[in-house]
């Protein structure tokens, strides 16, 4: 898997404190779940987050945002490139926005094999 080991360090540093933070390779990169639920991720050299998908059109018009798919089935998450992480208050307000989401989402429900 090949992504920002320095990101993912940044990330790991602020949900340090957090209970129940699980670390997923996923997406070709690595998904931090927080109470069994996607939260925020890295994705190549970028920052994945799950918001409120009633925010997602808002967010988009942020610099360095775009959606993590083309299909509506992926509304909500997003992926924030550098230009968009550049202060930490660029990167606090993305990785808040997930936080805030993550307590509202839906565990995705496994499917039966």
């Amino acid at each position: 898997m090949s992504y920002s080991e320095k990101l993912a360090d940044r990330v790991r540093e602020h949900l340090v404190e957090l209970p129940s933070i699980e670390e997923k390779e996923m997406f070709g990169g690595l998904v931090f779940m927080y109470h069994e639920k996607m939260c925020v991720g890295i994705i190549k050299d970028a920052l994945m987050c799950r918001i409120d998908p009633d925010l997602f059109e808002e967010m988009l018009e942020n610099q360095g945002v775009t959606p993590l798919a083309s299909t509506t089935s992926m509304k909500g998450f997003l992926v924030i490139d550098e230009t968009g992480l550049r202060t930490r208050k660029d990167f606090e307000f993305w990785i808040g926005l997930a936080l805030i989401y993550n307590s509202k989402a839906k565990k995705t429900v496994k499917k039966k094999k």
